[in-house]
Order: C-alpha cells, then structure tokens, then sequence
C-alpha cells in the first residue's frame, strides 16, 4: 500500500468510509462517519480501500528506521568499528612484564588483548581530534596547539607500530605524513 497523507478517503469494510486524520509509522488515525469516532488502523492492513488518496508531506520513521539509521551513521562515520589486524607473527603471543625484583611476579597479558587496548586508544585520540576540530568555542589558534599534543602522542606511540598487520594502520608522528 502506497503512503497516504492526512485528509485521504478511506473506505473500510467494518467501519465504512473515512478520512485519515493523523498517522505515524505503523497506524492511520481515521475519522469515520457512520460511528464519528476515531480509530487507529494498520498502516499495512490489506481491506482498506483507498477512495482518494492525499500524498504523504512525510514519511513517518518506525524505532527500526532510526535504530538502523543511527547504525548506519555510526558504521559510516566512526573509526571506533574499524577493524585493525595484529601482525600474523604476534597471533597467540604473550606481553610478559618481568620486574627487576625476583622477588616479585611476572605480569602475563595476552597480545591480543594488548593490541586491542592500543587500538581502543588510537580511535579514542581520533574521536578527541574530531571534537576539537568541531569545537565551537576553541579558536583555531587554540585548535592547532591541541592537535600538537596529539600528533606528539601518536608519536610516542609508534613503538607499537611492529604490532600491526598493515603500515596504513600504525601510528603516525609528527615527522610522518
């Protein structure tokens, strides 16, 4: 059924004929005249009859739309979701912190979970440099010397650069482009 606006003539095989008044995205509110009331009705109900049909001046979004929608945006827009590969000769591997002290225990961290904190922080320094980007009350001078401190961070972060799978995905300093 195609999209009807408000003031279309319905009829419907219980309630008779009748003008939609009102909608959103899963019900028509019709007016109709043999009981001059109102009813809600399914927007997909197949007995209704279209007598005359008004153009819809919108299309009414259900919770699913926006839901996939928002998702969409954020697969689009966000490096968040992007996945990012450990070098092959790392898969299985283990960071072992050893303190000087024998008297003291190793710590033991899978390189996976490692590799997954250093990339949860390199998409967090981007989402913090597209908000100072946007930020409305920074000026640019200000904009530019908090991006600075950015680049000098992902430059200290390149010693990490050996985990990854793709030189696309490393950190990048300020003497880099």
């Amino acid at each position: 059924m195609q999209d009807l606006g408000v003031g279309s003539r319905v009829a419907h095989p219980k309630f008779g004929r009748g003008v939609i008044v009102d909608m959103d995205a899963e019900y028509y509110t019709i007016w109709f005249r043999e009981s001059n009331g109102t009813r809600g009705i399914a927007r997909n109900y197949d007995g209704l009859q279209i007598l005359e049909a008004t153009p819809a001046d919108y299309v009414p979004l259900s919770l699913d739309d926006i839901k996939r929608a928002v998702g969409e945006l954020l697969d689009e827009r966000s490096d968040i979701s992007e996945l990012v590969s450990l070098g092959n000769k790392w898969n299985n591997g283990k960071l072992i912190l050893q303190p000087a002290d024998p008297q003291l225990q190793a710590k033991e961290v899978p390189l996976e979970t490692f590799f997954h904190k250093i990339v949860m922080l390199r998409d967090r320094l981007r989402v913090m440099e597209q908000k100072i980007n946007a930020h409305p009350k920074l000026t640019e001078e200000e904009k530019v010397e908090l991006q600075q401190y950015i680049t000098r961070i992902y430059g200290s972060l390149t010693t990490f650069n050996v985990l990854f799978k793709y030189s696309e995905d490393q950190f990048k300093g300020a003497g880099e482009k």
